[in-house]
């Protein structure tokens, strides 16, 4: 055995024992849509014009419209079938033969986390959009159907992992009345959260800060639902937009990854100042896949720039930001070793959660609890409890 898988196994081992007795909940793991999810579902009418996946030009493509190609249908994981894990873009050469079966197969699923010591998971798509951003190159007649679709799809498959597998529905976003309507249903299938796109102003709608947004928010606030912000919620493309043109196709990858963490600091900015927590104290935000090293020097940034620049905070909020954000807002580590003492520094323990991003690039894999043990480690007892269970487990209703 190398020098660095023994070391992650010792790390792993330490690990369990720091969590012995605790559920731990990773607050971020991503789906890899089987190709038959919108096909073996929908209604007659709609069949031909979902999401699916045909072989064009030799290679597996996702299709819609009934003949809109959306790039070719790679396997969206970095673990290959034989528990190895890719590096660089190399993934995206990958077929769903090629992959581990725990990114498609809720079984299998179920069998990786029992395997990595988790015990729950909250799940996100990967096809439609981290905030369902490919509802904008679907015809107006199955965007809603498509949506909808993979919304029952995730109910069965919370439903099958026996309630260990959290995925979060997919909001309609681009009309406010057919998303509230759709946190009401899926609410009343069981589903514990909500995520959406962060950018829906730049698609000729209100932007979340104006009031025509207030009926989500308030259907969420009734049936306590958080809405989740996951980085690149509002792009297509945003691991393109940072890199400088002389930069490899891997440091691209590496820097656009980087940027779009950080990125989330604008959305969660925005929400912070637009008076939305004002109006519903008990609405609950959370920044996914963001990490938390940022959250202490944009807090005081917002803090003291909304005193400095706007001359009348008083009139426009009765909170300073860092206090709306403590009160409820939540984020998510899970590589960093410095950035969580900051943020608990800043934030306190109740509003940080543990996750891995399996079985994206930027995972936790082979031994995710194993990464984490050097930091959990310096964590009192009832601190790695509440960041690596409780936290989750209180804001997405799990049932620990």
């Amino acid at each position: 055995m190398s020098d660095t898988l023994q070391r992650r196994s010792a790390n792993a081992e330490r690990a369990r024992a720091l969590l012995a007795g605790i559920k731990v909940v990773d607050s971020d793991t991503h789906l890899t849509e089987p190709h038959d999810l919108w096909t073996s579902r929908a209604p007659a009418k709609w069949k031909d014009k979902v999401p699916q996946v045909r072989d064009v030009d030799g290679k597996p493509r996702w299709i819609v419209n009934g003949d809109k190609v959306m790039g070719v249908a790679t396997g969206a994981c970095v673990v290959r079938n034989d528990g190895s894990k890719i590096h660089g873009w190399g993934f995206m050469n990958c077929t769903m033969d090629d992959i581990h079966p725990a990114s498609f197969n809720v079984k299998e699923r179920v069998k990786f986390m029992d395997q990595a010591g988790i015990w729950a998971q909250i799940l996100y798509p990967n096809f439609l959009g981290f905030g369902g951003q490919t509802a904008k190159r679907l015809d107006d007649d199955i965007k809603l159907v498509t949506f909808q679709i993979y919304n029952d799809a995730m109910a069965e498959f919370q439903q099958e992992s026996g309630n260990r597998i959290f995925p979060m529905a997919m909001l309609p976003w681009w009309n406010i009345a057919d998303a509230a309507a759709e946190a009401r249903r899926c609410h009343q299938m069981g589903l514990r959260g909500v995520n959406t796109n962060s950018s829906c102003h730049k698609h000729g709608l209100p932007d979340l800060g104006q009031r025509e947004w207030d009926p989500l928010w308030e259907t969420c606030c009734d049936l306590n639902l958080p809405v989740n912000f996951h980085i690149g919620s509002g792009e297509d493309d945003f691991l393109s937009k940072t890199p400088w043109p002389s930069q490899t196709a891997d440091q691209k990858l590496a820097l656009g990854s980087t940027m779009a963490f950080v990125g989330n600091a604008n959305v969660i900015s925005n929400l912070l100042y637009s008076g939305v927590l004002e109006r519903f104290p008990r609405l609950k935000l959370s920044s996914v896949e963001s990490g938390a090293g940022w959250i202490p020097f944009v807090l005081e940034a917002l803090d003291y720039e909304l005193e400095e620049a706007t001359g009348d905070a008083a009139g426009l909020l009765s909170m300073k930001p860092s206090e709306y954000f403590r009160r409820q807002i939540y984020a998510c580590f899970w590589f960093e070793q410095k950035g969580l003492a900051a943020a608990l520094d800043a934030i306190g323990p109740d509003n940080l959660m543990f996750e891995t991003d399996f079985p994206h690039p930027t995972c936790l894999y082979p031994e995710p609890l194993g990464q984490a043990a050097e930091v959990l480690d310096r964590l009192t007892p009832e601190v790695r409890r509440k960041i690596m269970s409780e936290n989750a487990a209180r804001l997405y209703s799990l049932p620990i």
